[in-house]
């Protein structure tokens, strides 16, 4: 395991080890639980973002989605348990 320093004002500092202690851990642990959490949430974020670029590139060259209008249905008639039908893409004025 490397070591990193960080500089944090006193503030911080005595508000994480409040924090910590109410959780029933160390200072230490509870920035590294921090810092783990917070680089998964980007993690996620970059994926979604990638995944969203990859949908908008494939619409972009195929012209095919689903109207919005039919995937509100959809996910309403999902929700309720109903079991629809996927809707179908199509191509969709622009």
């Amino acid at each position: 395991m490397s070591t990193t320093t960080i500089r944090l004002p006193e503030e911080l500092k005595a508000r994480i080890t409040k924090a910590a202690e109410e959780a029933g851990t160390t200072a230490h642990n509870f920035m590294l639980e921090a810092i783990a959490a917070r680089t998964e949430a980007q993690e996620r974020r970059n994926e979604f973002i990638a995944e969203a670029q990859r949908r908008r590139e494939e619409f972009e060259r195929t012209g095919l989605a689903v109207p919005w209008e039919e995937m509100r249905e959809f996910m309403v008639r999902l929700a309720r348990g109903e079991g629809p039908a996927r809707p179908a893409a199509r191509k969709v004025g622009r």
